[in-house]
């Protein structure tokens, strides 16, 4: 149980000091979390993997009659359930730019850019290190866990399901062609946030190495030292749950989502990564329809609802799976993406970004002590 007395998190008797700090752009409300105190109180995680469903509410994924008994019933029973868990933004694409970078959506990510044009900034940068303008594919001064990852010495990875090559996006100012699944390709660009960013499309090797085919990762679980720091995983649009029917002819929704874990989890729980000090996070871009908030989330400079009729992307939940955590807890700590990354951040002991900063709690002290 986590208890708030005044700008201190007390977590078994180990306090979490919560600071007040001027961020980079000058802002003096960005909250940051003690990384040594972090440290302290729950087991060292160096390796976390992280899967996205698609379009799926807490009810539908969850719920007693959900299509996905594997994650519903086994892996919840095996790990913990974040209950209160919301995505931030409706349609997918800003909740996974929220994810990686800590940026509110603007104007084109909500419709998930069907046109891959440039961000064009309008305005200088507001806290918290939020970019004005308006467009897609930020400019390099906005950056990613990825770049942060890659400054410490870290390592990262982003791996698509059904990319055909590694950095596969439009060009610059094209038409986005892997908007829809054909039974050829159901590959899609708005489910992979790294390309939306020139600070790592703009190098060309960077990105080949970093955003690569799906089928790059069993190989990179063999051994720790090929498996890198953050695995962020992201399956087409048939195994992530988003069409109802695949293109390919298969049947999808949470049926095909469910197949693709049962696959992988417990690949990734086999590796030797995941074995010694590993997490992985399982949740939802976006609820379909509800447009539902939690975690103070505020409107950001570029749209004045980021959820399109409301203030987030609906309540999705998320489950966290690690050697040493209770199976079958339950946390009703309100948590959103951008709590996603906050954690993240401390647990690489990287500085937050963008609205990371303002998240008022992160999960790894909470889902290594729950009972």
């Amino acid at each position: 149980m986590l208890l708030v007395l005044g700008t201190a998190l007390v977590l078994l008797g180990v306090a979490l000091t919560v600071v007040l700090r001027p961020g980079a752009d000058g802002a003096a409300d960005d909250r940051v979390v003690d990384a040594a105190s972090l440290q302290r109180s729950a087991p060292a995680v160096g390796h976390v993997f992280v899967i996205n469903l698609e379009n799926k509410s807490f009810r539908t994924t969850w719920g007693a009659g959900s299509a996905a008994p594997y994650l519903a019933r086994t892996l919840r029973g095996q790990g913990v359930l974040l209950s209160q868990y919301f995505a931030t933004a409706h349609h997918s694409l800003p909740d996974y730019v929220a994810q990686v970078s800590g940026q509110a959506p603007s104007r084109a990510t909500q419709a998930d850019c069907g046109q891959y044009a440039a961000f064009r900034t309008t305005g200088s940068a507001v806290a918290p290190q939020q970019a004005v303008g308006r467009g897609c594919v930020y400019p390099r001064s906005v950056k990613t866990i990825g770049n942060q990852l890659s400054a410490h010495g870290l390592g990262w990875r982003a791996y698509l399901e059904d990319m055909t090559r590694p950095c596969q996006h439009p060009r610059l100012g094209a038409a986005d062609r892997w908007q829809r699944a054909t039974a050829s390709s159901q590959y899609a660009t708005r489910h992979n946030p790294f390309v939306y960013f020139r600070s790592i499309t703009s190098r060309a090797a960077y990105c080949k190495s970093h955003d690569v085919p799906l089928s790059e990762l069993a190989g990179d679980l063999q051994k720790t030292s090929t498996t890198r720091a953050l695995t962020y995983i992201t399956p087409d649009l048939c195994h992530d749950a988003h069409d109802s029917t695949c293109a390919d002819g298969g049947p999808g929704g949470l049926r095909a989502a469910n197949a693709f874990l049962k696959h992988w989890v417990p690949v990734i729980r086999r590796s030797p990564a995941y074995q010694a000090d590993g997490m992985l996070v399982i949740t939802s871009d976006e609820s379909e329809g509800s447009a539902t908030a939690c975690c103070g989330e505020v409107s950001g400079p570029n749209v004045a609802k980021p959820g399109l009729t409301g203030m987030g992307g609906g309540r999705v939940g998320a489950l966290i799976l690690a050697p040493g955590v209770a199976g079958g807890a339950v946390s009703t700590t309100p948590y959103n993406h951008y709590s996603l990354l906050a954690t993240l951040e401390d647990v690489f002991g990287l500085p937050r970004l963008g609205y990371a900063r303002r998240a008022p709690a992160t999960f790894v002290p909470e889902v290594f002590t729950a009972r």
